[in-house]
């Protein structure tokens, strides 16, 4: 039997009242362990570029980069819905390109759907991705690929006037076709209001409890992240910790010649020894 979950699943757990658990996650290894509970989705972020190589924004994630690690996470997550980022540039410059890196995602990664960090300059291209198939996540609130631009980031819609921008803005994007919205950053209220009035999942990161499902990155949720974290952020384990502590013993039996012992090594089989030393001692 067939469990993959599909956007169908997401529209249902929307129409019930369920909360879509969502988790972004980079790489096989920690897919496959998400994949054995009641996770609902799994985006493959840009913020790879962050996380995984260590960039202080998520501008330098590529589409070669962002394909190979979503098809990772596919094989690591084969029954999961899966969200793949368009990163930067991979759909700014018009629809055609919009259209060729999203088809690769669903081509070559197995994604379900792609997301795009939207205002109403990217209505077309939305519009487009929809018509042809391509299921489209809408992101909007605070946007990394736009830092450049703003310098910082701060809480979205705190006040009236940009509060209602951002709602007419989230219901621009499902009139283009948007499948669902991630709302980022954006405050509690506001994200509430857009749920309610949205017919599409809506998916909250530090955006409140009113949205249909939440998200988080894995790193933080397994309290590997070092240094200071957003205030949304919480950790569900000290992974850094406990990583820290094995390095340790590992160099320390390492270098006391604890590691490896027999139990960890191979050895020859009986009698080989002595063949071998025979053989030895007769070599010209």
């Amino acid at each position: 039997m067939n469990n993959k979950i599909t956007i169908a699943n997401l529209y249902e757990a929307k129409e019930s009242g369920s909360r879509i658990a969502a988790v972004s996650c980079y790489d096989y290894t920690t897919a496959k362990l998400i994949s054995q509970k009641d996770v609902d989705m799994i985006l493959v972020g840009d913020s790879a570029a962050q996380i995984m190589l260590g960039f202080d924004s998520t501008l330098p994630a590529t589409m070669d980069f962002m394909v190979t690690i979503t098809s990772a996470v596919r094989r690591g997550a084969p029954e999961m819905y899966l969200v793949a980022d368009m990163p930067f540039l991979s759909y700014q410059i018009g629809v055609e390109t919009a259209m060729k890196n999203a088809g690769r995602f669903m081509a070559e990664a197995g994604a379900q759907m792609v997301k795009i960090e939207a205002n109403s300059a990217y209505i077309d291209i939305i519009k487009a991705l929809s018509d042809a198939g391509i299921a489209v996540m809408a992101h909007i609130g605070i946007r990394p690929q736009s830092i450049s631009k703003i310098g910082r980031f701060k809480a979205e819609a705190t006040e009236a006037k940009v509060a209602l921008e951002l709602i007419c803005l989230a219901d621009r994007m499902i009139e283009a076709g948007a499948s669902s919205l991630l709302l980022e950053g954006t405050a509690a209220e506001v994200a509430e209001i857009i749920t309610k009035r949205s017919l599409v999942p809506v998916i909250g990161c530090g955006s409140g409890p009113g949205c249909d499902g939440q998200i988080l990155v894995s790193s933080d949720i397994l309290g590997i992240s070092q240094g200071k974290l957003p205030k949304f952020t919480k950790s569900y384990g000290d992974l850094a910790a406990e990583t820290l502590r094995a390095v340790d013993q590992y160099a320390e039996e390492v270098k006391k010649g604890i590691f490896p012992d027999r139990e960890h090594s191979y050895h020859m089989k009986k009698g080989q020894l002595e063949e071998l030393q025979n053989l030895l001692k007769n070599k010209p």
